[in-house]
This record gives C-alpha cells, sequence and structure tokens, in this order.
C-alpha cells in the first residue's frame, strides 16, 4: 500500500526553499543544472535547523556566489510527482561574484524573454510569479504542466 493510501501513515514531502533573484535593471538570476543541464532558479532543501528565508539565501549563495537579502515569499509551489514542495522567495542582490558552483554549470542574468525560451513553463513560472506583486501564487504541477485544483 502506498503512502497515499494509507489513512495511519503521514504523507512523506521534501520542502525545497529558492531565491528569485530580482536586480535592478529587471533581470533574474538563474542557474543551468549540472545534473540534468536544465535551467532553473537556484534552490534547493530547506535544512531541518534553518528558516525558509535563510534557507533560500543559502542556496542562492551556494550555487551563484550571490549574496541576497531575502524580501517575502512569492509563491508556493508542489510538484505533485516527486513530493517537493518550494517556497519561492523574492530577493535582492547585496553582494558577491556570480560563480558556477558542484550544482550549476552556468550562472546568468536573465531577462523575463529569456526565461521564458530557455526553462520549462513549471520553472519559469517560479521567476515570473516573483515579478507580479499580486501573490504569493501557489500552484502544483506534475514536473511538466500545471495541475488544477481537484
Amino acid at each position: 500500500m502506498s503512502q497515499a493510501q494509507d489513512p495511519t501513515s503521514p504523507p512523506l514531502h521534501s520542502v525545497s526553499v529558492a531565491g528569485a533573484v530580482v536586480r535592478e535593471d529587471g533581470r533574474l538570476l538563474a542557474i543551468r543544472r549540472a545534473d540534468n543541464g536544465n535551467w532553473e532558479l537556484p534552490g534547493g532543501v530547506l535544512e531541518l535547523n534553518e528558516t525558509p528565508e535563510a534557507g533560500a539565501a543559502r542556496e542562492v549563495l551556494e550555487e551563484t556566489g550571490i549574496q541576497v537579502e531575502v524580501d517575502e515569499l512569492t509563491g508556493v509551489y508542489k510538484n505533485t510527482t516527486r513530493g517537493i514542495v518550494a517556497l519561492v522567495f523574492r530577493c535582492k542582490p547585496s553582494g558577491g561574484t556570480e560563480r558556477t558552483s558542484d550544482e550549476s554549470t552556468a550562472v546568468a542574468w536573465l531577462t523575463p524573454d529569456e526565461i521564458t525560451a530557455r526553462m520549462p513553463e513549471v520553472y519559469a513560472t517560479r521567476l515570473l510569479d516573483a515579478l507580479d506583486d499580486n501573490g504569493p501564487h501557489v500552484r502544483s504541477h506534475d514536473g511538466k504542466q500545471f495541475v488544477t485544483a481537484g
């Protein structure tokens, strides 16, 4: 019996955090992931001993070399296939220099149009939602496309 079918077992989810880093010129920070070559926003698993905001700042720094000031939560995104809940925070760069890491093969400041062209919709939306002041947004997807509530 799977976790989803067993009412006595709590569902297992992973919580990740990510920083949608917006520069003054409107460009957004993105990485090309080392493991799959996809362009995404910097982020990763939230550690047990840290706040979501601290986790987002840590992940951005680890993956890009950019220090950030975390502003606000802009979205909550659930990958229904993998059981990952991602909290995305709008951030401002506050220092550091762009560099790659073990987790990234490229770091770039992209325009919204470049983000739409380079990223799958479910990941591009996380960055584009950070530009929208009508959040936070709550969205679910299966890893490839958004799913409706139901």
